[in-house]
């Protein structure tokens, strides 16, 4: 009788559109109050009980930033606790990733997944270092956005297509140079990845991020950049930089003038993919919460105007989709690293 009258008590209300922590805190109030007075045992913590941090292993202002802070909003509306934005960056990702990957697997501590996730660690293999962590470690809540990438050159250049572009660059190989935010990083495969497709030879120029990348191409030091549209769109707007191509399956809302590679004659596509995962052991009852809240948040008004005005469109993928994806970024991602080869 007991334990009936507790299951009634502690019974898990549905997942509402609104608010998934409506009438909990009644509702545990009332089963502490039942358990004292029959001399019961505590019941189970319902999750969450208490706040929760999402983990960016990227300095603040950045693309995983913003992300993380326009969903942090939009759970904690949900979910009723605190969720803070902590920023961790350092080694490409690395202390970050490894944070959340040797805490406690209770759900309490989230990560932004960005392509560093799975590029560093078969990097370190490649160099034959043992990887400071694997993205094995980790099971996938849900992506947020996945960007195609917009191909640019200065505006001062004389390439109009992406055709003028690459036969410039077979007239003269190696000559043609591009930046990305450095060796390995998520702006520096697509730049090879093309490469490959058109057979030619591109020289590499890497700088400390995008934001230093960009500006190396406004001040013509390099002739072209793999880039998401925030940070190179006013640019574009402006008339300093101009947009040849996009890496996705069809054109960008924001650039509706400007083919994809794939409508240039290049079978290519890559996205900058961004997601949030947790450590891998992390109770089915609070992933599910979790999953659900994710899901919710990214519907609300809120966090879409917030990603547009970044110059990103929401592309929402549950956790069974998005892991079959990053199974594939996976292997994509080891191609390419076999096409690249060791630069030290």
């Amino acid at each position: 009788m007991l334990a009936n009258a507790l299951m009634k008590l502690l019974k898990p209300m549905p997942f509402s559109k609104t608010r998934i922590g409506d009438q909990l805190p009644g509702r545990l109030l009332t089963a502490l109050a039942f358990i004292l007075a029959t001399g019961g045992a505590p019941a189970q913590e319902v999750f969450p009980s208490r706040p929760i941090q999402i983990v960016v292993p990227q300095a603040p202002s950045g693309a995983a930033d913003l992300h993380a802070r326009l969903l942090a909003q939009g759970m904690e509306r949900l979910l009723r606790q605190p969720v803070v934005v902590v920023n961790k960056p350092g080694a490409g990702s690395v202390i970050g990733s490894q944070f959340v990957a040797n805490g406690r697997a209770d759900g309490y501590t989230l990560l932004v997944a960005m392509p560093s996730f799975f590029i560093t660690p078969q990097v370190d293999q490649l160099f034959g270092n043992a990887p400071k962590f694997r993205p094995e470690q980790f099971t996938p809540i849900a992506r947020l956005s996945a960007e195609p990438l917009v191909l640019v050159v200065n505006a001062s250049k004389p390439w109009k297509s992406v055709a003028d572009l690459l036969a410039d660059a077979k007239r003269r190989p190696g000559d043609l140079s591009y930046s990305s935010s450095g060796l390995y990083s998520g702006l520096h495969f697509p730049m090879e990845i093309l490469a490959a497709s058109a057979g030619v030879s591109l020289k590499h120029v890497p700088y400390s991020g995008a934001g230093p990348a960009v500006v190396a191409l406004l001040g013509s030091h390099v002739d072209a950049l793999a880039s998401g549209a925030g940070p190179v769109l006013k640019h574009i707007k402006s008339g300093g930089l101009r947009a040849l191509a996009t890496w996705g399956d069809k054109r960008l809302e924001a650039l509706p003038d400007v083919p994809t590679l794939k409508e240039s004659g290049l079978d290519v596509e890559y996205y900058l993919q961004v997601g949030i995962v947790a450590h891998k052991d992390t109770p089915a009852a609070a992933l599910k919460v979790l999953r659900e809240a994710v899901r919710l948040a990214v519907r609300e008004p809120e966090f879409i105007t917030g990603m547009a005005s970044l110059g990103t469109v929401v592309s929402y993928m549950d956790a069974g989709d998005y892991q079959q994806t990053l199974g594939k970024d996976l292997k994509f991602i080891a191609e390419t690293l076999q096409r690249i080869g060791k630069v030290e």
